[in-house]
């Protein structure tokens, strides 16, 4: 199964120009099987996704995007937001009680400039605590320049994990972009979340990218 697993709407997200219903019907165009509503620190509730999914027919399931003091993080397996989340051993406590996982989203941000020697780079980062609070990386990102997702794939290899993709998407253009390819069936958040923690996964290109 084809999932892009980090994606934006308005208004929930409050710098994307796509609705909910532009962003299926694209992602669907697209080939993808489904997608992962990850809005920045807003979290939908179960029933209008329920709703949503049904209308188009059409796998929709339920992420966030946490911002904290170290960065942005992809979360499943959470269904509110918690005062503390802004800190990220904070943030990981919540996802562990909830059983979920914890992606760095774009880890090149902060850590990499398109300047800077990529495998220095990669060296300075892996010496960062916030490495020790996720369960893996974004390694493709569909806001991110060519050079910044190779930082991030060669960071996930330094550090032994496979890392994601997702297109980030803001607006209509940014579909298709990156995307995870897993290895069996996925039908909801629960079986996302197993799927990921067990590594059944690769971060792929879609189209347009690379």
């Amino acid at each position: 199964m084809l999932i892009d697993l980090h994606t934006h709407t308005k208004p929930k997200s409050d710098d994307s120009f796509l609705s909910p219903s532009e962003l299926i019907v694209q992602a669907k165009k697209a080939g993808l099987d489904g997608i992962c509503l990850t809005e920045h620190d807003w979290f939908w509730s179960p029933e209008d996704l329920k709703n949503l999914s049904k209308a188009f027919n059409y796998l929709i399931i339920p992420g966030v995007e946490i911002n904290t003091d170290d960065g942005h993080f992809i979360v499943f397996g959470i269904d509110a937001y918690e005062f503390g989340m802004h800190r990220t051993a904070f943030l990981r406590d919540v996802v562990d009680a909830g059983g979920g996982f914890m992606i760095f989203a774009h880890p090149y941000r902060r850590n990499f400039s398109v300047d800077d020697d990529i495998d220095e780079a990669v060296e300075r980062c892996c010496r960062k605590s916030v490495l020790q609070y996720v369960d893996t990386i974004e390694i493709l990102n569909g806001q991110g320049k060519e050079k910044q997702n190779e930082f991030s794939k060669r960071l996930a290899y330094r550090l032994g994990w496979k890392g994601v993709g997702g297109s980030d998407a803001h607006e209509l253009k940014d579909i298709p972009s990156y995307a995870t390819r897993f290895e069996r069936r996925i039908g909801n958040r629960e079986e996302l979340i197993r799927e990921l923690k067990a590594g059944r996964y690769r971060a792929v290109t879609v189209k347009g990218k690379d």
